[in-house]
């Protein structure tokens, strides 16, 4: 039976938003929605299946099976296969198996290596062997964060509830009440705690680094990135890496027009007094609820990112120019306090040590 440990399932139904950004045509690598009312039809085969499959099987019985479906623009589609259920819910994290195809009506046909898949609209899809023998047929779901809508601890502060962007430099406020892109904290902090929610924007055309790119620059040293790596392999600069540096430990990005969250507990680096380094930084993470850093030690500054030293620099929501939009924000400094011996994450919120 599936279990949910880490991350809420409900009804694909249950998906909102109300904001679209004509930046480019349909066709262009830089079309974006961000209105579910402004999708295509591909959007509504895009997302997460789950069921059993071997109903019928006397040898080996059901097993678990997890699909991905990403929209590539104008019917085609790639696709990724789960043993065991979903990443971070049941994924046995044996090699994902990959598949394409194209969508022709109401109908998208997937082929693999050793599977084939017709996902058909309204939310069901059948899982064949290559001799056209039906194993199973799963069913989509649309997953939500545990540690969505976090509330603010009573030592926090809010950065941004949606009212004010008073706690950022140059920040923007959309009709919705979101933060834009392209903005940082005034306040300067050395180690914190840190909830930050977003969505990425609907850009089927796009791929790679063009993909609803942005990113949380702790410290404007070290990123935490942001990026549509929704049914990938999840590598160091995808979504969760720390930016060609560290993969995330399982690619837990939902797909676009979803919320999802990071929360974050970061512990800064030791300097002497001659400004050497005698002890690197250490960083937890956890993607929507599920840990994906744990403890890590990070040796140097990630990408692009300033030069690591004493000086403090604010913590910055990447401008990419795809429109990622953010909310309920806040953070809690834990400059003042001696570093946890270790943290590892409990479930479903960091550990005490990083929540003291």
């Amino acid at each position: 039976m599936f279990r949910i440990a880490l991350v809420g399932i409900f009804c694909f139904s249950c998906l909102m938003s109300s904001e679209v950004f004509a930046q480019a045509k349909k066709g262009d690598k830089k079309y974006a929605v961000l209105d579910i009312k402004q999708v295509d039809e591909d959007f509504h085969f895009q997302g997460e299946y789950y069921g059993l499959i071997g109903t019928d099987c006397s040898w080996c019985g059901q097993c678990a099976m997890g699909l991905q479906v990403v929209a590539r623009g104008d019917g085609n589609f790639i696709a990724s296969l789960y043993n065991g259920g979903l990443p971070g819910n049941g994924w046995d994290q044996s090699q994902r198996q990959e598949l394409a195809g194209t969508r022709d009506g109401d109908v998208l046909a997937l082929k693999g290596e050793e599977f084939l898949v017709q996902v058909k609209k309204g939310g069901k899809a059948e899982i064949r062997d290559l001799s056209g023998h039906l194993l199973g047929q799963i069913s989509k779901y649309q997953r939500t964060s545990i540690t969505l809508g976090a509330k603010a601890p009573a030592d926090a502060t809010v950065l941004f509830d949606g009212s004010s962007v008073e706690h950022f430099k140059e920040g923007k406020i959309t009709d919705e009440g979101l933060l834009s892109i392209g903005t940082e904290f005034k306040k300067t902090y050395r180690s914190f705690r840190l909830h930050v929610e977003f969505r990425l924007p609907y850009m089927p055309y796009a791929t790679g680094q063009a993909r609803s790119n942005s990113g949380i620059y702790l410290q404007s040293r070290y990123e935490v990135q942001v990026l549509d790596s929704f049914g990938l392999e999840g590598i160091e600069n995808e979504c969760g890496g720390l930016y060609k540096q560290k993969r995330a430990d399982v690619n837990m990005c939902f797909p676009p027009l979803a919320w999802q969250t990071y929360d974050i507990a970061f512990v800064a680096p030791k300097f002497d007094d001659a400004g050497k380094k005698i002890k690197n930084a250490f960083i937890t993470v956890l993607h929507n609820g599920v840990p994906i850093h744990q403890d890590y030690s990070i040796v140097a500054k990630t990408g692009g990112g300033k030069q690591e030293g004493l000086d403090l620099f604010p913590t910055k929501l990447q401008d990419h120019s795809n429109p990622v939009r953010f909310r309920n924000i806040w953070i809690v400094d834990l400059s003042d306090q001696p570093d946890p011996a270790y943290c590892v994450p409990c479930q479903p919120v960091l550990c005490d040590r990083c929540a003291k």
